[in-house]
């Protein structure tokens, strides 16, 4: 099965108003990309029936993602924002169903920020009790839940894939899985590949971005082990590119993720050359595959 192939709608704009919704879903669809991901770190401020009627008139689908705050940390302790947590998830959970998407991905498990100590087997707990709720929510839906494995700076709990799988396994539902990012993982993992292929079929989703946030190739993140990795697990799901610039968006995001200096201004030019840089790893690593059966002696 050939992956869907997606965008994050940050590479068009910062915000998702109608024009926004407009531009942004337009773009993705002329390029080719079969899914727009939608960040909705407050789901009842997008306006759903237009997101979707845009999506349908331009034949793409879209997925949302975010990261809970530290009011909303459901891996916090504090019963108040754990139930706030909850609330937040149920209502992205809601959107989600409204525009058809597939999955929703990020940081659901705990607070998008820097911790200043690490996670008590408590929180971890209490975390892996609400998303069993929402996962049971959102598979009523029939979509999937991607946990987000990032770098230190951006959460405690889950920051390697082999974190993100034992999770998984204490949430113990089938669309709860382990998603994925090349960036995250250039920082974190020791062999990405072996990460790729150890998360197996737990892997549900997956983001993939250079190792400075700009164009695909012209940073350190080794692709072909990537792909190869990707490749060997069989993996069919979605691969949605992600990157960030001050040119497009601003704060709190840029002041989270250190977006101090801008590498790229031309979000059409990024993201054309994304799609086709992908488009031939993923013929790369396929080729790679069968180079066994090709060596075979008669």
């Amino acid at each position: 099965m050939k992956n869907k192939l997606g965008l994050h709608a940050n590479v068009w704009v910062r915000d998702w108003g109608r024009e926004e919704c407009v531009l942004a879903v337009n773009k993705t669809a002329e390029l080719g990309f079969d899914i727009i991901e939608i960040s909705a770190p407050n789901p009842k401020a997008l306006d759903i029936a237009f997101t979707a009627a845009e999506l349908r008139k331009a034949g793409i689908s879209a997925n949302l993602s975010l990261g809970l705050d530290a009011a909303s940390d459901i891996s916090s302790g504090d019963p108040a924002r754990v139930k706030a947590g909850e609330v937040r998830l149920r209502e992205v959970i809601a959107a989600a169903a409204e525009l058809g998407s597939s999955h929703v991905c990020g940081i659901l498990y705990s607070a998008f920020q820097k911790y200043p100590e690490p996670p008590t087997a408590a929180g971890i707990a209490g975390a892996v009790e609400v998303l069993r709720r929402i996962g049971e929510e959102a598979g009523r839906h029939g979509i999937t839940l991607g946990l987000e494995v990032v770098n230190r700076y951006e959460t405690n709990v889950l920051n390697t894939a082999g974190q993100g799988v034992e999770f998984c396994k204490r949430v113990g539902l089938p669309n709860v899985k382990v998603h994925l990012d090349s960036y995250h993982m250039n920082i974190e993992e020791a062999d990405m590949e072996m990460a790729l292929v150890d998360t197996g079929a737990h892997l549900g989703y997956f983001h993939i971005g250079e190792s400075n946030r700009g164009y695909l190739g012209a940073g350190s993140v080794d692709f072909g082990r990537i792909f190869n990795g990707l490749a060997r697990i069989g993996y069919d799901g979605p691969i949605v590119f992600e990157s960030f610039s001050s040119a497009v968006v601003g704060q709190p995001l840029c002041g989270i993720l250190g977006i101090w200096r801008n590498l790229w201004e031309d979000g059409e030019d990024l993201a054309r050359h994304a799609k086709t840089f992908i488009e031939a790893k993923l013929k790369s690593a396929g080729e790679v595959g069968r180079e066994a059966s090709r060596s075979a002696l008669p």
